[in-house]
């Protein structure tokens, strides 16, 4: 099992309409072969802060089967109209 941990950084006085747009991208993501659950959080000290908890059967399931899938590009569409700057993701595995 993998986590990934995707961190946005939205635009000022989008937050309520990201918050909205997660659920939209929640149902396109859990269509992907390997995908396990998701989990959006909001920074309490930066409300423009978020994370996306992501867990992924394999690294390839999402560097490979999502990334490079068009239900990638339908989830960039839901959520990128809201992005100050790129996000930024990294991978975990459990020790």
């Amino acid at each position: 099992m993998i986590l990934e941990i995707a961190e946005f950084d939205i635009l000022s006085g989008k937050e309520s309409l990201f918050e909205e747009a997660s659920n939209l991208a929640k149902n396109v993501i859990s269509q992907s072969r390997g995908f396990v659950s998701i989990e959006f959080q909001k920074c309490i000290e930066t409300p423009t802060k978020f994370l996306a908890l992501i867990k992924w059967e394999t690294l390839e399931d999402h560097t490979i089967g999502f990334r490079e899938s068009p239900l990638f590009i339908e989830w960039r569409a839901i959520l990128s109209p809201f992005f100050n700057s790129a996000p930024v993701a990294l991978h975990y595995n459990l020790i």
